[in-house]
């Protein structure tokens, strides 16, 4: 019963960010990574789990998540008409490519550098979501060019190795090329599904032999994270996106450059304060 009492708080903490991450997964196609990251990490070095693994940890499962809260988030955009498929055909390939990849690069970092990379890469798309607002597009469409897989090789990489579902670049390169924000959202959900089936594999593979893991690992990966905080973002998923398509495009924008903000700075202010 002690045992259960120790670490009760920790499991309310992943019940209420699952809720979160979910809907930020449906309001804004991010696969709640962005979410779950910051939360996990923090988590993690409250209840004693080392420095150089926590962030490694927090990513890892934070990907394990995305795939479940991705495929739910999908599934409700996909009923209102908002998921391009050509894009999600054309891009697949080169994107898990770049996941697998990424995952793997991140594993050979230290937990400080992961942090800092994700909360200024956070910065980054907050200030842009912010102060330019409604981006002026280059053109309509995405041009149908080898040179352009460069994309999702890169959201790909970037995505896994920061623990996110794709969004966060993803949504900004489509309303670039004129796509629908509304649009943008929807098939960037699908995106963390794509990112986070092979990142979750190779993290799990990668963390295999690392000594001061918690309980319940497999490599990277938090079994009991997963278990806990899937269901809830799962459940969650559908209400953001049935949230998203109820607001305005420029309400959208403002509230993922809000939310970026907050997260970021905060993930700044403790590694290098």
């Amino acid at each position: 019963m002690s045992e259960f009492s120790e670490f009760f708080p920790l499991i309310i903490i992943m019940l209420a960010s699952g809720l979160l991450s979910g809907l930020m997964a449906g309001l804004l196609g991010i696969g709640g990574g962005i979410v779950l990251v910051p939360i996990l990490e923090f988590s993690l070095g409250f209840f004693g789990v080392e420095d150089d693994v926590r962030m490694h940890v927090a990513i890892a499962t934070s990907l394990a998540i995305i795939i479940v809260s991705s495929f739910s988030a999908t599934r409700a955009h996909h009923r209102r008409g908002n998921v391009d498929v050509k894009i999600l055909k054309n891009w697949a390939v080169a994107m898990f490519i770049g996941a697998a990849f990424g995952s793997w690069a991140a594993s050979r970092l230290n937990g400080k550098s992961l942090v800092i990379i994700f909360a200024f890469l956070a910065l980054f798309v907050a200030f842009k979501m912010l102060i330019k607002g409604d981006t002026k597009k280059v053109r309509d469409g995405i041009p149908d060019h080898p040179a352009v897989q460069l994309m999702p090789l890169s959201i790909g990489g970037i995505s896994s190795m920061m623990g996110i579902g794709g969004g966060v670049m993803g949504v900004s390169f489509m309303t670039l090329y004129g796509i629908p924000i509304h649009r943008a959202v929807g098939t960037a959900a699908f995106f963390g599904v794509i990112i986070s089936i092979p990142g979750t594999i190779s993290y799990m593979l990668t963390g295999l032999s690392v000594e001061g893991l918690p309980p319940g690992n497999l490599g990277y990966v938090s079994l009991i994270g997963l278990v806990v905080i899937a269901p809830a973002t799962y459940l969650a998923a559908p209400l953001g996106a049935k949230i998203a398509h109820s607001l305005e495009q420029k309400q959208l924008n403002l509230a993922f450059g809000l939310f970026l903000l907050i997260v970021s700075s905060q993930m700044l202010y403790r590694y290098l304060h």
